[in-house]
């Protein structure tokens, strides 16, 4: 004889088939791991009886990330979440109630450790690249002596910063390290250098004329960032090289004789070793006038040869000439008489450097 599927022998017909057992009570026996940080995120095992169905996972409270369940009820896989540091219950809870709690420990993140730093020194200048190797470097700031550095950054392993040193004063200070979860010192710290002074080895010319504008180089180390001065008064259009060794610049005016010529940058300063010599420029030169002779009326187109006639004026009697011209090689000046009285008069050639008088002046006519 065969039976329905729900009949059971010496049990009534309809007798309800299979059962309806209670569900069980959870029940945690480990927690795999049973510690983790603060961020949560990492994955627990959780093993026990009874854990079929479970509708929640709590770590102190906070709901949990189921992630799978077996149908048997033997483990739960989940995902922590964040939580203050400390130790906190973790609870089951199906439709047969919720389980005893077990303990799991939230770790606060480890502080920064530094195993090395390079380079240990730098200029007072700052703008030192640095790097410092070690670990638990994310988020971090470094200070050196207290003042930041700029542009840290740590690679995504936490592992190795970099960074560029803030100016600093002469000597040894400390460099600290800080994260959210602490700070480290460096050990050894970094001594701030200060850069050498400059230093010159010659200047190229030694001498110029009182009225300025001479170029000269100095060559040395050091210069960069360097003014020049001569007799106090500074140089123009002074230009560093890159590699601080040769400076360049014009000189300014100066009374005649010899001054010192002082190197300054932001290190110290230096003074020339025979300073720089100013020499007036000689006076003019004339050698003839032509024509010698004009009307009254003036209006008379002359012209002077001679030397160091740049700059010049002229004057017929003490009255300027007009249209005054020089050649660039300074020999040549031409202009027009002005008007006059009869008779031969003095004429006068002036420049910044003197004057001359012409041989025989002018005759008015």
């Amino acid at each position: 004889m065969s039976l329905p599927a729900t009949q059971i022998p010496g049990f009534p017909p309809g007798f309800p088939f299979p059962f309806p057992f209670p569900p069980s009570t959870p029940s945690i026996g480990a927690l795999i791991p049973n510690s983790g940080p603060t961020s949560g995120g990492n994955v627990v095992l959780i093993v026990g009886s009874g854990l079929a169905n479970a509708s929640s996972v709590t770590f102190g409270g906070t709901p949990a990330s189921i992630l799978f369940q077996d149908p048997i009820g033997l483990l739960i896989i989940v995902t922590a979440p964040a939580h203050a540091p400390g130790t906190v219950p973790v609870v089951v809870t199906n439709a047969g109630g919720s389980s005893a709690p077990a303990m799991y420990t939230y770790l606060p993140p480890a502080g920064p450790v530094v195993a090395s730093m390079v380079p240990t020194s730098g200029p007072t200048t700052g703008g030192t690249p640095f790097t410092i190797v070690g670990a638990h470097l994310t988020g971090a700031s470094v200070t050196f002596n207290g003042v930041p550095a700029t542009g840290v950054v740590v690679d995504p392993t936490g592992t190795i910063l970099t960074g560029i040193t803030p100016a600093g004063t002469a000597g040894n200070v400390p460099v600290v390290v800080t994260t959210p979860s602490g700070s480290a010192t460096v050990t050894g710290g970094f001594t701030y250098v200060a850069p050498a002074g400059p230093v010159v080895a010659s200047l190229i010319p030694t001498s110029g004329p009182t009225t300025g504008g001479t170029p000269f180089t100095i060559v040395g180390s050091g210069l960069t960032g360097g003014s020049v001065t001569f007799n106090g008064v500074p140089a123009t259009g002074v230009v560093v090289d890159p590699t601080g060794t040769i400076l360049t610049g014009i000189t300014p005016a100066g009374t005649a004789g010899n001054v010192p010529v002082v190197v300054t940058t932001p290190s110290g300063s230096a003074t020339v070793t025979g300073g720089f010599t100013y020499v007036a420029p000689p006076g003019p030169v004339v050698i003839s006038l032509a024509p010698t002779t004009g009307p009254v009326a003036g209006g008379t187109a002359f012209t002077i040869v001679g030397s160091n006639l740049t700059g010049g004026s002229v004057t017929f009697n003490g009255v300027p000439a007009t249209g005054v011209v020089v050649d660039p090689t300074g020999t040549i000046l031409t202009g027009i008489t002005p008007a006059g009285t009869a008779g031969n008069v003095p004429v006068v050639v002036s420049t910044p450097s003197g004057s001359a008088t012409v041989t025989g002046g002018f005759t008015f006519v």
